[in-house]
């Protein structure tokens, strides 16, 4: 494992690591994440094992919109949504396109998706694959990492490469919204509240 300061040449690094196969923690806008190439399916089976995690999907982030319709189906409520609070601290769960790997979602049809407001994670998929595993920087059932030192605590002496942004903007995981339903669905309270997220879908 390697600590480096998240210094754009580092991000190019780390970046590389990820399109060979490997395992970054990065800083985000909510907490620190765990990621790899979300295409490659033995990277994914990596972060599973990191995290001691079983049966439960692997949100995914996103470099931009178009690249989160490269995995996920929008609808109009879906596009609403995402147009008003991304990026940021909201995840949408939609339906997977068939391309995105089985077992980022243990086989459900739909994934959580989202595009962090944070310039390390949005670079790291800018210059790697415009999509990265997202889920936190933890042992399952252990606290998200606010700070990179948390993070390394916890799961880093199993991943390739620790990007140390220092600590992150809001320290609480995002807003989790269910779109696959008739109604609109708060699965996560988060740092978005449903309100706001009513009177987006009302305009």
């Amino acid at each position: 494992m390697r600590l480096l300061k998240a210094t754009k040449e580092n991000v190019r690094l780390a970046a590389e690591i990820i399109k060979k196969g490997g395992l970054v923690i990065y800083p985000t806008d909510t907490v620190y994440g765990v990621g790899c190439n979300p295409f490659n399916v033995d990277s994914v089976k990596r972060v599973f094992e990191v995290k001691g995690r079983t049966g439960k999907p692997m949100p995914v982030l996103a470099y931009s919109i178009e690249n989160a319709k490269r995995i996920a189906e929008f609808n109009d409520k879906a596009l609403k949504i995402a147009e008003a609070f991304w990026p940021g601290p909201i995840t949408l769960i939609l339906p997977k396109k068939p391309n995105l790997p089985d077992i980022v979602t243990c086989n459900h049809r739909t994934v959580g998706v989202r595009v962090p407001n944070h310039e390390v994670a949005l670079e790291l998929m800018r210059l790697s694959v415009g999509l990265l595993i997202g889920t936190s920087a933890n042992k399952t059932g252990g606290e998200p990492p606010k700070t990179v030192e948390e993070a390394v605590r916890q799961i880093g002496e199993k991943v390739d490469i620790v990007l140390d942004g220092g600590r992150v903007p809001l320290g609480m995981p995002s807003t989790v919204v269910d779109l696959t339903v008739e109604t609109p669905t708060v699965v996560r309270e988060g740092p978005v509240k449903l309100n706001s997220i009513l009177k987006v879908l009302r305009a």
